[in-house]
């Protein structure tokens, strides 16, 4: 009679980190403009922002941290492309 296979938890699997030449290519375009600790005080602001829009839900910090990244960054870029050229 063949063996019943033991009910087992499948392996966890672990998210590779992403992937992103934008963040690479905006850390280098703005760093002149803004340094990292008050680049990290403006995600951590938008950040909190969107926490407070949803009632401060627990769950969705890195959601909520990855968001404010990109709109950071993105405004960060914005300004860095259409600042003054010298």
């Amino acid at each position: 009679m063949p063996r019943e296979k033991s009910p087992t938890n499948p392996p966890i699997r672990k998210r590779a980190p992403r992937k992103s030449a934008s963040t690479d290519k905006a850390t280098l375009t703005f760093a002149r403009f803004v340094d990292l600790e008050q680049r990290a005080a403006l995600i951590a602001e938008a950040a909190f922002y969107r926490a407070e829009t949803r009632g401060f839900t627990p769950g969705h910090e890195v959601e909520d941290w990855l968001a404010a990244e990109s709109e950071v960054d993105a405004k960060l870029l914005h300004a860095a492309d259409s600042g003054p050229r010298g």
